[in-house]
């Protein structure tokens, strides 16, 4: 026997948020564009015109879609999709969208916080390469990165055109080796007031933040540790998920 329940039974901020977030993901996915019909909405999503309005509110101030009285209301913005199946640099990610470049902020030889030693299997008193970068897609900055490196590889890299290349690609030319793998965190941040700044975004708006281990595929030797603030305005991050039928249930 199927159940089904009104919207009309929930609370309208409920409603509101439900409809925001069908709405924004199809903007993201590029199935909305152009002018959103209020008319539509309501009958797709069997909801009041008060509740899509709210959700609309939801969205431009989100920047997604602008409103006006005689105008009406268009998506005017969307977020770029970041695969986290894929092992990609940012430039490799966003050919489509434009042209990513790198403001190189340093780049030089450190003693590594032993946590970061660890991460990369460094032996004790042996040093790291630290680049941090702050990355744009054309004239926006998107993200600003921390990249720790083993020495070996991370010392010829130093001396590499970073600006316009991903960290990963000079890797693999200067290893002759491929990267393998990566195992990647990802958790909600405020950006503090010098991130903010960088990044084109008021202190304490919420951004992404990464932290990415990448191995090469031979030996499965740990060679790059990225931190990464991202803004999450401009970006969003897809990933495909596989169940495991072979882990019992319990």
């Amino acid at each position: 026997m199927q159940i089904r329940t009104s919207t009309a039974a929930r609370p309208r901020a409920d409603n509101a948020r439900m409809v925001a977030d069908v709405v924004r993901r199809q903007i993201n996915d590029g199935d909305l564009v152009g002018t959103l019909d209020e008319t539509v909405l309501i009958e797709d999503f069997t909801v009041s015109r008060n509740t899509i309005r709210d959700a609309l509110a939801i969205l431009r101030d989100e920047g997604l879609i602008e409103r006006s009285p005689r105008v009406g209301t268009h998506v005017v913005s969307r977020k770029l999709d970041h695969g986290l199946d894929a092992l990609l640099g940012l430039k490799e990610t966003f050919v489509p969208h434009g042209e990513v470049r790198n403001v190189v902020r340093i780049a030089t030889v450190v003693a590594p916080p032993h946590a970061v030693a660890r991460k990369l299997r460094l032996e004790a008193g042996e040093d790291a390469v630290y680049v941090e970068r702050l990355r744009y897609l054309d004239d926006e900055p998107l993200s600003l990165d921390i990249t720790y490196l083993v020495p070996d590889l991370g010392t010829p890299l130093i001396g590499e055109d970073l600006e316009h290349n991903d960290i990963f690609v000079l890797l693999e030319a200067i290893s002759g080796a491929r990267l393998g793998r990566a195992t990647v965190t990802v958790e909600a941040a405020a950006a503090d007031p010098h991130s903010a700044a960088q990044l084109e975004i008021a202190s304490g708006t919420p951004i992404l933040l990464l932290e990415r281990l990448t191995h090469l595929e031979t030996g499965d030797r740990p060679v790059d540790l990225e931190y990464i603030r991202m803004r999450s305005d401009r970006v969003s991050l897809r990933s495909t998920a596989h169940r495991d039928q072979r882990k019992e249930i319990r």
